[in-house]
């Protein structure tokens, strides 16, 4: 028999036993936390702030993505080899790949540049209130994609990937960094006058992430946020009390299935709304605004005030800490969108009208306020167009060359970085893939983009898949 502890009752080698199996528990315990398998004794929202990998320079995102397909050679990538040989037929060494059939001659741009600022960007009369920004701005002539079809290939620009189910590019910021404002939605999405792109809200999804970093679509008509005020008959207090007795069950229910992030994003969506109540009526309220300021971004214009008012929202969210916001210039299809098949003259005139001055409003209003320094922001499409015409006048899609631009936080600004060939088919110089976009935006937000993973069916994944390399010409030295 072991002699026994009288004050426990039990033996030393009972007690050598539990002490060992203690510490294999604690062990244990801590594999699984670092692991993320085991639910913290208290929750943490999913959307506290994080730090990232290394110090960022940019803290917050607005994209102003152009649906559609805007033409890179009637916009930021000149080519006067398309004019002196407009008309001809392209040698069939080009090999040039159509979505539709039938293609045409040479189509030289019906649109003049000019060159613009100290650096002397060249740029199309399309975007003469942009031009004034060019000293702000970076131009990556030598954008590819994968797809040439509109949905696998703005799922590629927003998502990393052509199929859908993945979590988009603001859904990774927010995951990676979580948000400065726990009363407003990190990630906000702000569509165009007449509705949103092909595929819809998967543009914005968090994919197999938890809901909680999935965007939040602000309404196009009307006030941008339905339904944010109570019943004039439910009283603060009783709302309060009715969200504490739901959030009762729900941590009931959260402490029983450990690791449930669906729950979990449930509970928080509950007291964002909440929260909400209070302070995004501040946010969307843009009275409080100068008439300056509102005519800096083309509020005082029928043309330019919706695509206005969300660069004008965009500016005010980035300012209270939101982490993400998506702006689309242009609806689903055809001429609602920058698809010029029919007339490139006549589709990007209109397409770019309620857009341009908005977006030099918006760098504009954000330099003046310092918030350039903090903020990244891009333009980009889903792919440009052909050097060759379609129904006489109009352009087909390609994603083999077209370009993008980048300003503020991080940015070499008033420059060009790679080209396509003489004619604007493909990118030659420098070529960069939407992988590589990915990757120097998360740069900018203090990431690697190869650590950056999200653990999913037992695989890590990560925004830019199996490749990408940050663009290092268009940062800071």
């Amino acid at each position: 028999m072991y002699p026994l502890n009288r004050k426990t009752g039990i033996s030393r080698r009972e007690l050598l036993f539990r002490s060992g199996g203690g510490i294999a528990g604690l062990a244990l315990c801590d594999i699984l936390a670092r692991e993320g398998l085991m639910a913290a004794e208290a929750p943490v929202s999913p959307l506290a702030p994080k730090q990232p990998h290394f110090p960022a320079k940019a803290r917050a995102v607005i994209s102003l993505f152009m649906n559609g397909g805007a033409s890179h050679v009637d916009t930021f990538d000149p080519k006067l080899e398309l004019t002196k040989r407009h008309g001809e037929a392209p040698p069939a060494s080009m090999n040039i790949e159509t979505f539709f059939p039938y293609p045409g001659t040479f189509l030289k741009s019906p649109f003049a540049f000019q060159r613009y600022g100290e650096s002397g960007l060249e740029v199309s009369e399309l975007f003469k209130y942009t031009g004034e920004c060019a000293d702000d701005i970076a131009v990556i002539r030598s954008m590819h994609a994968l797809s040439n079809n509109h949905t696998p290939a703005i799922l590629q620009m927003m998502t990393g990937v052509i199929q859908p189910g993945r979590p988009c590019l603001g859904s990774w910021t927010v995951y990676g960094l979580g948000t400065e404002n726990q009363n407003l939605p990190a990630f906000v999405v702000l569509l165009d006058a007449k509705g949103g792109p092909l595929g819809g809200a998967q543009n914005w999804s968090a994919g197999f992430m938890p809901a909680a970093y999935q965007g939040t679509a602000f309404r196009n008509t009307g006030a941008p946020i339905a339904d944010l005020a109570s019943p004039a008959f439910v009283e603060p207090a009783q709302q309060r009390a009715r969200l504490d007795f739901i959030k009762t069950l729900n941590q009931f229910h959260l402490e029983e299935n450990g690791g449930d992030q669906e729950l979990a994003a449930r509970i928080e969506s509950y007291e964002l709304a909440y929260r909400m109540q209070s302070h995004a009526p501040d946010v969307v309220d843009l009275t409080h605004e100068t008439d300056a300021t509102r005519k800096l971004y083309g509020l005082d214009d029928p043309v330019t005030e919706h695509f206005g008012r969300n660069c004008l929202l965009a500016r005010r969210l980035v300012e209270r800490g939101v982490r993400f916001v998506q702006l689309y210039g242009g609806a689903n299809a055809q001429d609602d969108s920058w698809d010029a098949h029919g007339d490139i003259e006549k589709n990007h005139r209109k397409r770019a009208a309620p857009v341009d001055k908005p977006i030099a409003g918006l760098l504009k209003d954000l330099k003046s306020r310092g918030l350039l320094e903090t903020t990244l922001v891009v333009w980009h499409t889903e792919f440009g167009r052909l050097p060759i015409s379609q129904s006489i006048r109009g352009r087909d899609h390609n994603p083999k060359g077209f370009s993008v631009w980048m300003a503020g936080a991080g940015i070499k600004a008033g420059q060009v970085v790679g080209a396509t060939d003489d004619f604007g088919y493909a990118a030659v110089s420098e070529p960069h893939s939407v992988n590589d976009f990915h990757a120097t935006i998360l740069h900018l937000l203090g990431f690697d983009h190869t650590r950056l993973t999200y653990t999913y069916n037992g695989r890590p994944f990560r925004l830019t898949d199996v490749s990408g390399d940050v663009i290092q010409p268009v940062l800071k030295g």
